[in-house]
């Protein structure tokens, strides 16, 4: 849900890995959440980590 209706917060651009995102938006139940992802090679989308924002 956060990802479909969040927006991205930071770009993270300096990662030898390749660039990473925190998208910031509401969880189902409401409460904002943030993700840390990456968009890989072909596409997929990682996950790396998820919190709570307060």
């Amino acid at each position: 849900m956060a990802i479909a209706t969040g927006r991205v917060r930071r770009r993270f651009t300096r990662d030898p890995r390749g660039t990473r995102y925190e998208i910031v938006g509401a969880a189902i139940d409401g409460r904002p959440v943030a993700i840390i992802c990456r968009i890989k090679e072909r596409g997929k989308l990682l996950f790396i980590t998820t919190c709570l924002v307060e």
